[in-house]
């Protein structure tokens, strides 16, 4: 039997602030060169290039932080519901760019919260599992009190995430949890919380993330 992982709360808790510090370094570090570009610079030209790394760069941190309330935090009040539509929403400007496009069949109903938060954490999965972009297509079968999930990853080189299937069950794996690979196990909690049960394998060349009670 593999060792299982023991991770206090507040230990828990560190780590994924880690994790959506590291997921704004990059667009706030972005939006600083911005404005000191516009500081220094007289010519139009790159000041209107300036601007629109800015303005990008703000849009790709508010997408983050609006998936990272709902993914990470608690999103409402103990025992609250969420609505598929504003999963849709905050799951397609998270995940989608050039690289990666996002299908999603469900819907328009309340999911119970911690249902909701693993689906948006399965999406983080996907886009895991495609690291040279693709096609992540999201279902949504099931009850409102009981919804099942499956998500489909295609693309060039997509592969099951080394480790992440060990985390999600909770089991030990050879490098100690860090801001990155506490994701996957923080999923498995919620699936545990959701009373859901997570499989994550290779069909046919795609990677294949069901969810069901």
């Amino acid at each position: 039997m593999s060792e299982r992982i023991s991770l206090a709360d507040l230990e828990l808790a560190a780590l994924l602030c880690s994790r959506v510090c590291h997921d704004l370094i990059s667009p706030v570090g972005a939006i600083v060169n911005g404005l000191e570009v516009l500081e220094d610079e007289s010519d139009q030209q790159m000041r209107d290039v300036a601007m629109d790394l800015i303005r990008k760069s703000a849009e790709q941190a508010s997408d983050s932080l609006q998936f990272a309330r709902i993914a990470f935090g608690a999103a409402g009040s103990s025992g609250a519901m969420l609505e598929l539509t504003e999963l849709e929403r905050v799951a397609r400007a998270h995940a989608q760019s050039d690289r990666l496009t996002m299908e999603w069949n469900g819907r328009a109903e309340m999911v119970p919260r911690d249902a909701g938060r693993l689906l948006l954490n399965l999406v983080l999965t996907g886009i895991q599992a495609l690291p040279r972009g693709g096609r992540i297509e999201v279902t949504v079968d099931g009850t409102p009190e009981a919804p099942a999930y499956r998500l489909l990853c295609s693309g060039f080189g997509a592969r099951v995430p080394q480790e992440v299937p060990a985390l999600m069950r909770g089991e030990a794996v050879e490098t100690p949890i860090d801001a990155r690979s506490v994701q996957p196990f923080f999923a498995g909690r919620l699936a545990e919380s959701a009373g859901m049960q997570v499989t994550i394998a290779m069909a046919d060349g795609d990677v294949e993330i069901l969810a069901h009670p």
